[in-house]
């Protein structure tokens, strides 16, 4: 291998582990947000790689009066990796991106209508109409009820529950182990354990439902993960028990388990740490959302007038 062989090769692995250290999904997500990026530049017959501060900044100031502040953010963040992935400085302190990005903020606001969480008492309508419904398919119910209950029982995120493989789980006395081997919050894949305990009641319990559900899995299906389906699946099947149950659909998502189980267990004044614990938020800051959102009528000052 002659040196300039060598050299390409070498720029090339760099270029690969930089990549690498981004997670799939967020991988896919730049590449989205950069294509619309690179179309908004070949309409104007802008350069879009390498680009300059005064392009992202008009661009940014386009998207201003379609997106929420957070998507706009998300736009900058992508153009700003695929150029350190292709090996180009895009300088986004430059004040016609920062500053550009600040005015914006001030404009638009912030706020953002977030998908609502699916709380206790909702699950347990959605379980017995699962339960009483003839016409859903018998394996069919197991695995949705199984998801559900465990989804929301340990506060996972939907990719998180896609991705569990029949070994990541460990029955104990007290209930269940499940090992989540790697997360959005964990790319090196450190992983950790989430305890799930028996429910008193057993038409509730997400143990009881898992156990179910792997019972008839060995006897019918040969996959490799647990419920055999992917995270946008597990998306739809929220929102379809959700519509059946009554409720708007619209509102709820794949997110609606995991907000749900902090929102609920705040409300029964479950701490912030034994919260995070289970869910496997590095930061409290979004606990502290729920746990607000869940105090909103509990710790209301008009309650002294009742």
């Amino acid at each position: 291998m002659n040196d300039i062989v060598k050299l390409n090769y070498l720029e090339n692995q760099v270029l690969n582990n930089i990549a690498n250290s981004k997670a799939g999904n967020t991988l896919r997500a730049y590449k989205s947000d950069f294509q619309d990026f690179k179309n908004f530049c070949l309409k104007y017959n802008f350069s879009d790689l390498p680009s300059s501060p005064k392009i992202v900044g008009i661009y940014l100031n386009d998207l201003s009066s379609r997106f929420k502040f957070s998507t706009i953010k998300r736009r900058l963040a992508s153009i700003n990796c695929v150029h350190r992935l292709k090996g180009h400085y895009l300088d986004c302190s430059h004040p016609l991106i920062k500053e550009n990005l600040i005015g914006i903020k001030r404009n638009i606001g912030i706020n953002q209508k977030s998908k609502k969480p699916l709380l206790y008492n909702n699950l347990i309508n959605i379980i017995n109409l699962i339960n009483k419904d003839i016409e859903y398919n018998f394996l069919q119910k197991k695995r949705d009820k199984a998801i559900l209950l465990i989804g929301f029982s340990g506060g996972f995120r939907r990719s998180e529950l896609s991705s569990l493989n029949p070994e990541d789980i460990e029955f104990v006395e007290e209930g269940v182990k499940i090992t989540i081997k790697k997360s959005k919050t964990d790319q090196y894949g450190k992983g950790f354990q989430k305890g799930i305990p028996y429910f008193r009641n057993k038409s509730y319990c997400p143990v009881i439902a898992l156990k179910e559900w792997l019972k008839i899995r060995i006897e019918h299906e040969r996959k490799k993960t647990l419920f055999q389906c992917s995270d946008r699946t597990i998306a739809l099947i929220i929102k379809k028990y959700t519509s059946s149950a009554g409720l708007d659909s619209n509102q709820y998502s794949g997110h609606s388990l995991r907000s749900g189980f902090a929102t609920s267990t705040a409300a029964l004044g479950v701490d912030e740490r034994s919260i995070m614990s289970m869910t496997g938020h590095k930061s409290s800051e979004m606990v502290r959302r729920y746990i607000k959102e869940s105090n909103l009528f509990k710790n209301n000052a008009l309650n002294a007038l009742k």
